[in-house]
């Protein structure tokens, strides 16, 4: 599969396809220990992980993300994680997101790094965002935005579909978008047609 490298900071990275959904997928280090977050396969990535350390898991953060996480596990060896309540000895908060039945998702967050991990809640695709928001929440989640996101001193935002966003503003952005979700679906269905036309 065609993906290149973004996100890239000291303590991991990500990549994506170059496909219209803009699945995205992450690889962090934490104590020698390397985490892949619901990742897909792509040109060079495994040679890119084992660079970073030695992988540790395979997290899954929405149950429908199944990717190809359980093809990673098997390749390396490691357990995988599907929408987990805990994490052994790792440095992460899971954050509820969704629990219903027909979507379970969690969101991780890493309070040392400042770095939050979203599957689907957030994302930076046109199909996330309303009009010239940075980050938004999915939308079929903007009636009841997640509460467990909120507040959150976020340096460094991952999420499941498009680029991350870095550095100061970032939680301003999320919080944003958060507070604002319902109040902006007008300008969300307002963006659809265009949506439509690039593909997603």
């Amino acid at each position: 599969m065609s993906t290149h490298v973004i996100d890239e900071l000291d303590i991991g990275f990500g990549w994506i396809e170059a496909a219209r959904m803009q699945r995205t997928s992450h690889a962090l280090r934490a104590d020698g220990r390397v985490w892949i977050v619901d990742p897909i396969d792509g040109d060079g990535v495994d040679e890119r992980i084992r660079s970073l350390g030695e992988p540790t898991g395979v997290i899954q953060l929405l149950d429908r993300h199944n990717r190809d996480c359980a093809k990673f596990a098997s390749r390396f060896g490691v357990p995988l994680y599907v929408v987990p309540a805990a994490l052994p000895e790792a440095p992460f908060e899971l954050l509820p997101v969704v629990r219903n039945r027909w979507w379970r998702e969690i969101a991780l967050w890493w309070p040392e790094r400042r770095v939050l991990a979203c599957a689907d809640a957030l994302g930076t695709t046109p199909f996330h965002r309303a009009g010239g928001e940075g980050v938004g929440v999915h939308p079929f989640l903007r009636l009841l935005p997640p509460r467990s996101l909120r507040g959150l001193p976020v340096e460094h935002l991952l999420v499941g579909h498009g680029e991350g966003l870095h550095g100061e503003g970032t939680a301003a952005a999320v919080d944003d978008a958060l507070r604002l979700a319902r109040r902006r679906i007008p300008r969300w269905v307002a963006g659809v047609p265009g949506i439509v036309r690039r593909g997603g």
